[in-house]
């Protein structure tokens, strides 16, 4: 579920070569042997920070074309973040978007579901997730498995206003994927390790009862934007849920350019048995772009 880097390529550039401006926050699905990815596309901070939501479709999942833009304006956003998207068992598509409250450091989630992915661009915003004065969500990781919705989030305290890049990752479940019941929170960052200061969720594997996730995290507040990438694993217990997660002690993976930054991984099992990972990444110029490369396939995993 990490990536090596070699043999990579660039699916997505930043809009343009300079610190700030971002292309990234990857979730992908393949329908019917399309690969669809829904991405953010970002400017520097007082140019516009995360402008638009994407999504575009390829047939060998390394050249996309767009099909969807979904702007900030439309939902009311100061910005926006990683998109999640999912298709469900009766062929509903759905992309939750973590949207920034103007003016403030509050993040919410909300949710856009339509029959096509075109369908999108025009549908109804609900909210699902909405925080409160005290705590800001995004960045959400979705699953439908075993008979229930699974939603792992970042999520930041905002008591003290010049600490608002903290974060934890907290877990909820659901029966239809709209109404959230939050369980509480399974992953924190490690005193002294990598990911001191803050985890997020990037991506999940569920192989039975055990789930591996891919997760970003940072050591300071001065590594904000320039996450790096490590694992984690949990296990699910007899009423269908998973519990917490345990951190694996090995390096993160990063960018090999000086800033290191590699976050936001997200894992797509092909129907020919491989597996394809795509992440955003940091440029030698600062800006990132979205990048993706195979990986060896570990078996048949329920993945998002």
């Amino acid at each position: 579920m990490l990536p090596r880097w070699e043999g990579s390529s660039v699916v997505v550039a930043p809009p343009e070569p300079k610190p700030g401006a971002w292309a990234g926050g990857p979730s992908v699905v393949v329908v019917d042997g399309v690969v669809y990815l829904a991405y953010r596309l970002r400017k520097p901070i007082g140019e516009g920070r995360g402008f638009a939501n994407m999504i575009a479709r390829s047939d060998d999942g390394v050249m996309f074309t767009p099909v969807v833009e979904i702007h900030k304006d439309r939902l009311g956003g100061a910005s926006l973040e990683r998109p999640c998207l999912v298709v469900t068992d009766d062929g509903t598509w759905r992309l939750y978007l973590s949207v920034a409250t103007r003016e403030t450091k509050h993040w919410q989630v909300v949710l856009l579901e339509a029959s096509s992915p075109e369908g999108l661009a025009a549908a109804t915003p609900l909210t699902v997730l909405p925080g409160d004065e005290n705590t800001a969500v995004k960045d959400p990781v979705v699953l439908h498995d075993g008979g229930q919705w699974h939603l792992w989030a970042s999520v930041h305290p905002l008591d003290d206003p010049n600490a608002t890049d903290r974060m934890t990752v907290d877990y909820a479940t659901s029966e239809n994927g709209h109404e959230w019941t939050w369980r509480g929170t399974v992953l924190r960052g490690r005193e002294h390790a990598w990911d001191s200061r803050g985890v997020r969720p990037a991506a999940v594997t569920v192989d039975g009862e055990t789930l591996i996730m891919a997760y970003d995290g940072r050591d300071s507040a001065e590594a904000n934007w320039e996450e790096r990438s490590g694992l984690a694993r949990g296990t699910r217990g007899p009423d269908g849920r998973f519990g917490e997660l345990t951190a694996d002690e090995i390096p993160p993976v990063g960018s090999p350019w000086s800033l290191g930054g590699l976050r936001y991984i997200s894992v797509l099992d092909l129907p020919d048995g491989s597996r394809r990972l795509y992440y955003e990444s940091t440029r030698p110029d600062g800006s990132h772009e979205l990048r993706t490369e195979l990986a060896a396939h570990n078996g048949h995993c329920a993945v998002t």
